[in-house]
């Protein structure tokens, strides 16, 4: 697989809760000079990024991030918030607590609302899957099929595990054709990069990537 194949995939991403303007800044010009995807950021940097790149590239934020449990109400005007400040894509986390107690339609209302508030926007749904059983994944894999969603996603990197090749093949053999994937959380390597790409991810939600890639160049 040729290294832009992979660089096309990849939501270049900072999520730290210490990211300062001068880091996103950088993160951003890196994802346009490799040609990412997006630049996934938190929400407080989406206007600001949004002007500075100027249309460059896409510019991705999180919802109820990383923990899920805020009101879908809170869920829907950070969606709408983020979309008004420039966001094209949402990478919104569930209520894995709903998913626990089995609410399934509870969690299959909240994306739609969410997805309405996006107005026409891509939505990512994080399920975290590091809490979940398999059965659930499986059960989510149904839900965000269903709720028109444009992605199911892995993981939000801080949950106590990421993405692994068992879970994106998962997601692959269980989600409806229209549904995309994105592995995210622990993609260490070009190998890994590649490896989820081929078991069926069509994002990759990494910092390192980039680095990766920054590395070979000044080699």
């Amino acid at each position: 697989m040729e290294l832009k194949d992979i660089l096309s995939r990849v939501d270049h991403t900072l999520l730290s809760q210490s990211a300062t303007w001068a880091e996103i800044k950088a993160i951003c010009e890196d994802g346009v000079k490799y040609g990412c995807a997006s630049v996934c950021i938190p929400a407080s940097y989406v206007k600001q990024a949004a002007e500075y790149v100027d249309g460059k590239i896409a510019v991705c934020t999180v919802i109820g991030f990383p923990n899920g449990y805020d009101t879908t109400a809170a869920k829907c005007f950070e969606a709408a918030d983020a979309v008004k400040n420039g966001a094209s894509e949402i990478d919104m986390v569930i209520n894995i607590g709903w998913v626990k107690d089995g609410l399934y339609d509870q969690v299959l209302d909240e994306i739609k609302q969410v997805k309405a508030a996006c107005n026409g926007k891509l939505l990512k749904i994080i399920i975290e899957t590091c809490m979940l059983t398999d059965a659930e994944k499986i059960e989510m894999c149904r839900v965000v099929s269903e709720s028109g969603a444009d992605y199911i996603k892995t993981s939000t990197g801080f949950g106590g595990g990421g993405a692994t090749r068992e879970d994106v093949a998962l997601f692959k053999a269980h989600v409806a054709p229209h549904v995309k994937i994105k592995a995210a959380g622990g993609i260490a390597n070009l190998q890994d990069a590649e490896d989820f790409v081929n078991l069926g991810a069509d994002r990759l939600g990494t910092s390192r990537i980039v680095k990766a890639v920054k590395a070979m160049e000044q080699k």
